[in-house]
């Protein structure tokens, strides 16, 4: 039977190897939430949520709280159901992205599991491997010279630069990752921390030192669409939409104001199932996409490396979150290739 039979909901803290620093602050671990689930035949599914104030609006309290709440709203349910179970508890806690993104997982993954396919099958695809860049803080100069030589030597083809604090001193760092490792993609990500004027200033003083970037991501506040259109009018430089797009909503705002090139898609913040419909959104406007990740174990990353592979959507891929930890919730390569399997998203916590 498929029936759910128990759900367990639990803190998962995993520290951090060293702290990560953004524009909207700095984490020395992620406080996140992990969601089981049981059905009558004793197959397991597993999920993960990132709850982060300043992201999601959720704190780990709260975020534990309403999953165990949306569990009530599961248990005696058939997972053969399960967009209606998704449209259930996601109706019912509108704003709790992190806690939802939690139970929806653990909802596909133990589906999957009892059918012994790959979650990236629900998406129309085999579990092929996916290749994912590195995420440098922000930190000085010398720090981060020595971080993308050394993610280079590791074999990572694509960085991705944390800005946002003070913008000459954002330069300087990026004009240094650049000559420390001249042959590596590099995207930059403001997290709201620029005005546009300050981005289009950065943008033309990295390109007069020569430094080529693949995007800048979200560099104004999220709700300033108007500021991000303002920004893709005067740059050559790709503009990113992140926090600007938590849904499929969101999604077509920007694209009727002409704000993006591209759009970050985060199952954080859209969850599994809509992002079907972010993607038809997108490639309807002819936007490219990339898929993001929050700091995440390796089940988190391991459901949103299915989610690429599945759908052969994503040009870009920006899923290290677990590369970031001391331990991960499961032995798993952290290098630059996500190799992953099914049945489900294929992780099974020790």
């Amino acid at each position: 039977m498929s029936e759910i039979t128990n759900v367990a909901v639990e803190p998962l803290d995993l520290p951090l190897s060293e702290p990560f620093e953004i524009s909207l602050g700095t984490q020395y671990e992620a406080s996140n939430v992990l969601v089981t689930i049981e059905t009558a035949d004793g197959v397991m599914g597993y999920g993960e949520g990132a709850p982060v104030p300043t992201v999601t609006g959720e704190t780990q309290g709260a975020a534990l709280f309403t999953a165990d709440t949306m569990a009530d709203l599961i248990i005696g349910e058939d997972t053969v159901h399960y967009r209606r179970l998704v449209n259930k508890i996601r109706s019912a806690f509108p704003g709790m992205a992190a806690a939802a993104f939690a139970v929806e997982t653990a909802i596909l993954d133990v589906y999957c599991r009892e059918r012994d396919i790959a979650l990236s099958e629900l998406f129309g695809g085999p579990p092929t491997s996916v290749e994912t860049d590195l995420t440098i803080p922000i930190v000085d100069v010398d720090t981060a010279r020595a971080s993308a030589t050394n993610a280079a030597a590791d074999g990572f083809d694509h960085l991705k630069i944390k800005t946002g604090n003070d913008v000459h001193e954002d330069v300087e760092r990026v004009v240094a990752i650049h000559e420390s490792a001249p042959d590596v993609h590099l995207k930059v990500d403001a997290n709201q921390g620029w005005t546009p004027k300050e981005t289009a200033w950065f943008a033309k003083e990295v390109e007069k030192r020569d430094v080529h970037l693949d995007l800048i991501e979200q560099p104004v506040l999220k709700d300033d669409v108007a500021g991000l259109a303002r920004i893709r009018d005067r740059v050559d430089t790709p503009v990113a939409a992140d926090e600007a797009v938590f849904n499929s909503e969101d999604a077509i705002e920007v694209v009727r104001r002409n704000a993006a090139d591209i759009i970050n898609v985060k199952l954080g913040k859209a969850g599994v199932l809509q992002v079907a419909d972010i993607v038809s959104i997108a490639k309807a406007a002819n936007l490219e996409l990339m898929l993001g990740c929050m700091l995440e174990s390796a089940i988190g990353i391991h459901t949103s490396a299915h989610v690429v592979a599945g759908t052969g959507a994503f040009s870009y891929v920006d899923l290290d979150g677990n590369l970031l930890l001391a331990d991960d919730v499961a032995e798993v390569d952290h290098g630059p290739t996500i190799d992953i399997d099914g049945p489900g998203h294929g992780i099974t916590p020790e």
